[in-house]
């Protein structure tokens, strides 16, 4: 078995005009939403052998989160360009390169890449992972190799907006 819990970045901020896409911070909403669904996911799943991220500072930041609240080492948090500017298809690839003694990953991302890998790989639909979404998949394969020929199985959809009503 390999699973697999993909992450949408943290609510980030527009209000500086001048900052480029790739250093936009979280906003407090996602500071907020980032610790809290952290420590909730680490009562529904087990420590996860590696953390994928975006290079982009609100999903470096987002992952901080998670790894502090699963205590995972550092060198297991790789920071990726592909999954900022390489699409969807990429990260498919990065994932079947991956040696089959890695059986859990987290991957934190972005729309519509997230949203687009949870409805591949579960063959559900999602219209839109919102941010800090988390969506758990479960595949009945020994190999990332293998990870395209059978849809795997959702096994949760946690969403902040759950837990908190609507803030900015």
């Amino acid at each position: 078995m390999k699973r697999l819990t993909l992450i949408r970045h943290s609510k980030s901020s527009w209000e500086d005009e001048t900052t480029d896409d790739f250093n936009r911070k979280l906003t407090k909403r996602g500071e907020r939403d980032a610790k809290f669904m952290s420590e909730f996911l680490t009562k529904k799943i087990q420590k996860p052998d590696l953390i994928f991220t975006s290079p982009t500072l609100r999903a470096q930041r987002t992952a901080e989160f998670f790894a502090d609240a699963f205590d995972v080492d550092d060198d297991n948090v790789i920071s990726d360009q592909g999954i900022y500017d390489r699409g969807s298809k990429y990260i498919i690839q990065l994932l079947e390169k991956l040696n089959d003694d890695i059986d859990s990953v987290m991957l934190i991302g972005h729309n519509p890449d997230i949203t687009t890998l949870a409805n591949y790989f579960t063959g559900e639909y999602f219209d839109n992972i919102p941010t800090t979404g988390i969506v758990g998949i479960e595949f009945d394969i020994s190999t990332w190799k293998a990870i395209e020929e059978k849809p795997g199985k959702l096994l949760f959809y946690e969403i902040p907006k759950k837990y908190f009503k609507k803030s900015k």
